[in-house]
């Protein structure tokens, strides 16, 4: 009878013993109350408590998860242990009007982290809720000042100014809000509608000047090319003249130094060379009946200076 005595006894010392030893994980705290007044935080580590007197406090928490069918479901769950980590806050989706009397869901992303587990234990009676709350109506405020355009534009803004308003209000909680994401804004159906005919029309517009600036750039590049082209036929025509006349009077100079020994003028030689040629085309014709100008001596004289030039030249 005292063997079984004695077990219970280290039995229960055994148990008493194992429910005062607390093992917290990294980045975690616990409350401790004693009597139900708080007495110590306890941090990562092994921690010893007198279990009778000693409790953890619970603290309500509450997450949102999406279910099988995609739709956001919210748990609720009692925690003795507080996470110091950052945390992300997912708000299920909301009905905001904008300045210009819009309706549209919004829903957002609040990503937090408790600084101060005292503050977050006894001076808000559900944290989690409260913060939801104070995100909803700080939305809709900040949205209320905006219009419909604005709202899509100016994203950052509102997402700066929703977190310094629930960092400054989240303080005395123990919070720290890092950041505020708007994850999706809806309009109605009929806005949406109209956005997209909108954005159709911008964008066809946009094309329409796009060919049309690609026309005007294509006509002023042909012509552009075309002239020059002009330019460069207009020069090269110049260059082949001048390469002509440059030819012609080489031409002239030998054959003006060949006739001087023959005492013979090289402008009547070079008209003759003209006449005989116009007469050449005149025959080549096929007529029987040649009609010669009425300045018809110029050519007998051509063709003296030509005939005296042979006879010199052949001395005959």
């Amino acid at each position: 009878m005292s063997l079984y005595l004695v077990l219970v006894f280290v039995a229960l010392v055994v148990i008493f013993i194992a429910r005062g030893v607390i093992v917290v994980r990294q980045a975690e705290v616990v409350i401790i109350e004693r009597l139900g007044k708080y007495y110590r935080t306890l941090p990562s580590g092994i921690h010893l408590i007198v279990p009778i007197f000693d409790r953890m406090r619970p603290i309500h928490w509450r997450y949102n998860k999406q279910d099988y069918r995609g739709n956001v479901v919210v748990v609720q769950k009692v925690e003795n242990r507080i996470d110091l980590r950052e945390n992300v806050y997912d708000f299920p989706r909301q009905n905001v009007i904008t300045a210009d009397n819009v309706s549209m869901n919004i829903n957002a992303l609040l990503y937090f982290q408790i600084t101060d587990p005292y503050k977050a234990v006894y001076e808000i009676g559900n944290l989690p809720e409260a913060i939801e709350k104070l995100t909803q109506t700080s939305l809709r405020n900040v949205i209320g000042e905006l219009t419909l355009d604005l709202t899509f534009t100016s994203r950052d803004s509102v997402n700066n100014k929703l977190r310094l308003i629930l960092d400054e209000a989240t303080d005395k909680w123990g919070v720290k809000v890092n950041r505020v994401e708007l994850q999706e804004i809806q309009p109605p159906e009929e806005i949406r509608n109209a956005m997209e005919k909108q954005m159709r029309a911008e964008r066809d517009k946009r094309a329409k000047i796009l060919t049309a600036d690609g026309e005007k750039e294509y006509q002023i590049r042909v012509a552009e090319g075309d002239r020059q082209a002009k330019i460069a036929r207009a020069e090269g025509e110049a260059q082949s003249r001048l390469l002509v006349a440059d030819a012609e009077k080489k031409s002239i100079l030998l054959v003006a130094e060949a006739l001087k020994e023959y005492q013979v003028d090289p402008a009547q030689y070079q008209i003759a060379l003209k006449y005989i040629t116009a007469f050449e085309s005149l025959v080549q014709k096929g007529d029987k009946t040649v009609v010669l100008p009425y300045e018809s001596s110029a050519l007998l004289g051509s063709l003296k200076t030509m005939a005296n030039l042979f006879d010199k030249g052949t001395g005959v």
